[in-house]
Order: structure tokens, then C-alpha cells, then sequence
């Protein structure tokens, strides 16, 4: 078990469990993850006792994944990592104005079966533990040499799909003697598990919610994301409502421009329509495109009328800036795997 699994609540019970002093938990903490400390052996931790030392290295490992490669773009860089189980996951640093964010992914492959997504071209192997999550940062602030100040969580994988590993991985990345990023700075990204998107209204941090629409009805949904079938839209704006009110906090809606797909005047006009009067506000995403799929990118012009129409008509509304589409880093473009599959 990877000691970065465990919460610093988890950690101080294992050292009452293990009749040791529970500050000690905060101690580790601080080991662990205070950039001028980052310990890579237990013994490294040398306030505290050598007894509390060995019992650590027998229950724990400090290390489950590795950088197997890096590649560089203009105000991106890709890494792709080898889990100790011969797995592959991949992450993207950006360099925005703001700070360094980091998407991060949350399983081996993707068992959610988006049309459009590189990343469910391979089914689901496994869930991320929380530690192989943390990992991800650690690993890339101690490459680069900068400090993550954002964290995403849109990489490979279903983030609800991976409830309690993703809410474990939180507490410890805001966690003031964990990586200390604001909760304001982390979001989760969703295709839409309601269930989890009630239970997320019931967590008590102040983190984004991103919700993949990419449709603004139903049968158009249900051609290109699966889960529609299971959560027709009825069903999800209900849950969104409900977590806008428990949360009081805005909801993200991404929307990728499909050309000839999801990108027609009706289709502006339809996704006004079912967001009215909620508090959010929607991202729209020029298509990377990837030889694998069929799906191309909407032309300029038409993403400009479409954004156009959802402001006439009151939704706050963006484009995202691309990042990392020359070295396959751009969103919808990640895969879980070194070689082509």
C-alpha cells in the first residue's frame, strides 16, 4: 500500500492503532509533502522514532509510478507514467497566467464509451488508487520544478466512477500540510453519474463541478455519450439543481463543437433553452481530432455563432484555449497506453 493513500485521518489512526503519538501523523505529512522535504525513504523522517521508521517500511511503500516520458509544447507538457502494475496513464501540465494546472487521470482506460474520446477506446482496467492520483502532482512539480497551483480532474477516466479514491484524493491535496491547493482550484470533471453528483453535493469542500454535456437533448446525447442511456437529461439537471442548491457554488458545463454534429443554430438555441436561469456557465471546446475517430472539429465561424447565441441569450459562455493539440495533449486526446491501441 502506497503511504499516499492515506488521508492525514487515516494516517493519525494508524499511529494510535499502532500505540505511536498521533502529531506524528502531521509529521509525516510535512515529510512527505513539503517541497523542500519530499522524502523518498522512510528513514529520511528523522524526528521520528526508528521504531515508528521500520514499522512504516514494513506496511508501506513510498513509490507506485514512474515518468516514462515527457513531451513538450508551447505552454504544455505531456507525461506519461508506468504504474508498478505495467499500466499506463498519462497527465497535462499547463502553464496559464494564473498558475500551473494540472489534469490528471483517474483510471486505466474508460468504461463511459464517449464516441469522441480517445480515452474510451480502451475499456476500463482498473481504478487509480488515491496515491497514484497524488503521485501524478508530486511527480511533475519535482520534473518541472514549479509548483501546481490548479488540479483537474478530466484525464483518463470517470472521476465518479472512482468515488471515494477521488474524494480521498482531494482532502489531501487541500490539505494544509498535504500540496496546500486551494479547493477553489481543484475541479472534478463528470459525464454525468448522477447518483455521485447527489453524493458530491454532500462534500464538504468548496471544489468545482464540471459536467460533460456535449448535447442539449437527448437523443443526440444518447448517439455520442452512452451514459445518457442510463441518465437522460431530465435526470441530470435535476441532480445539478439539487447540488446548486445545497453547494451554492457554479456549475461548469463543457460542450464539445462537433461539426455537423452538435454545433447547429437549434442546437445553440436548445442548450440556452435547458440552461436557463441556472447558475453556471459553459465552456465550449474546438474538437481535437484524432486519427482514430471519425469526428472533426467545428470551423471557426460556426463556434463563433453558436457562443454568439448563447450570450444573446444570457448564458455566460467561453472557448477554451487549446493546449497540446501537436503532441496529442489536448483534451479528448489522452489514452491509457505507450503504444497505439
Amino acid at each position: 500500500m502506497s503511504i499516499y493513500d492515506l488521508t492525514i485521518d487515516e494516517l493519525t489512526d494508524y499511529f494510535i492503532n499502532n500505540n505511536d503519538k498521533k502529531y506524528y501523523a502531521t509529521e509525516l505529512f510535512s515529510w512527505l509533502y513539503d517541497k523542500n522535504k519530499r522524502i523518498t525513504s522512510f528513514d529520511e523522517a528523522t524526528n521520528l522514532k526508528k521504531e515508528t521508521r521500520e514499522k512504516l517500511k514494513n506496511d508501506f511503500v513510498i513509490s507506485n509510478i514512474e515518468i516514462v516520458t515527457v513531451e513538450s509544447a508551447k505552454d504544455v507538457r505531456k507525461y506519461l507514467f508506468k504504474l508498478n502494475d505495467n499500466e499506463h496513464i498519462e497527465a497535462v501540465l499547463m502553464n496559464h497566467d494564473y498558475g500551473n494546472s494540472l489534469c490528471i487521470s483517474s483510471q486505466v482506460g474508460c468504461n463511459m464509451g464517449c464516441k469522441f474520446c480517445e480515452s474510451g477506446r480502451r475499456k476500463k482496467v482498473r481504478n487509480l488508487t488515491t496515491g497514484e492520483m497524488v503521485e501524478q502532482i508530486l511527480k511533475v512539480e519535482d520534473e518541472s520544478n514549479l509548483r501546481i497551483s490548479h488540479v483537474v480532474i478530466m484525464g483518463i477516466g470517470e472521476p465518479f466512477d472512482n468515488y471515494d479514491n477521488i474524494c480521498n484524493f482531494i482532502k489531501i491535496i487541500n490539505h494544509s500540510k498535504g500540496l496546500n491547493i486551494g479547493a477553489r482550484h481543484i475541479t472534478v470533471s463528470t459525464c454525468g453519474l448522477v447518483p455521485k453528483i447527489l453524493d458530491f453535493a454532500n462534500f464538504p469542500y468548496q471544489v468545482n463541478l464540471a459536467i460533460s454535456l456535449h448535447a442539449p437533448n437527448d437523443e443526440l446525447r444518447k448517439e455520442i455519450m452512452p451514459i445518457a442511456k442510463a441518465y437522460p437529461l431530465k435526470d441530470l439537471m435535476n441532480a445539478i439543481k439539487i447540488y446548486l442548491e445545497k453547494t451554492n457554488r457554479r456549475v461548469t458545463f463543457e460542450y464539445i463543437m462537433l461539426n455537423g454534429v452538435n454545433d447547429s443554430i437549434d442546437n445553440a438555441l436548445e442548450l440556452a433553452n435547458l440552461l436557463k436561469g441556472i447558475n453556471a456557465y459553459v465552456n465550449l471546446i474546438p474538437y481535437n481530432e484524432t486519427e482514430a475517430l471519425q469526428f472533426k472539429r467545428s470551423n471557426p465561424l460556426t463556434i463563433a455563432k453558436f457562443y454568439d447565441i448563447l450570450k444573446k441569450n444570457n448564458i455566460t459562455v467561453t472557448i477554451r484555449r487549446e493546449f497540446g493539440g501537436t503532441i496529442s495533449a489536448a483534451c479528448g486526446q489522452l489514452r491509457s497506453k505507450k503504444e497505439d491501441i
